[in-house]
């Protein structure tokens, strides 16, 4: 099954239950246990599904895989995404990068965190960027960390640099 209607058909509504699809445009998308390539809606909630492009205004996932999701909103539970990019996010699970304007944590994990506000009872992430943080944090590079590691790595770097072209210049 494949849905990929121009916007003037685009239908209001899509419940979609132990489908693969690969491309789904709708006003609201209910998937369970289900998959899409790419999902373009305003609404979009998914339970037990996957998807590797989803783009919408707000998207609610529970005990899903995500590859891509970009959202004013998102609110994931027990799922996991491997980048997300929204205004706000809820994130109870695992995520392999996040940027947003406001982050809430359950008990989740991220690799790379980037949020003007980050918020949460226990905050794990190998590199954490943000203006405000509330909550339990470990993390191996804070933003102070991130600073200090990328002046060290540019000095460094113009060190070799400059030794290599004094060294192996050509004359």
């Amino acid at each position: 099954m494949s849905q990929n209607l121009p916007e003037f058909q685009r239908p209001p509504a899509m419940d979609l239950s132990h489908v693969d699809v690969d491309t789904v445009n709708a006003e609201m998308v209910q998937m369970h246990q289900s998959s899409a390539r790419a999902i373009n809606a305003e609404n979009v909630d998914l339970s037990q599904s996957g998807a590797l492009n989803l783009q919408g205004d707000r998207v609610a996932a529970n005990l899903s895989g995500l590859v891509i999701v970009q959202a004013n909103d998102v609110d994931m539970q027990n799922s996991g995404a491997a980048a997300i990019r929204a205004g706000n996010v809820f994130l109870n699970g695992y995520a392999g990068a996040v940027a947003a304007g406001s982050v809430e944590f359950g008990h989740s994990y991220a690799g790379l965190l980037a949020g003007r506000e980050v918020r949460g009872e226990k905050i794990e992430s190998v590199v954490l960027l943000a203006g405000k943080v509330e909550g339990d944090v470990t993390t191996v590079i804070d933003t102070r960390g991130a600073l200090i590691a990328g002046l060290v790595g540019g000095l460094f770097a113009g060190i070799i640099l400059l030794l290599g072209r004094a060294l192996f210049g050509r004359k």
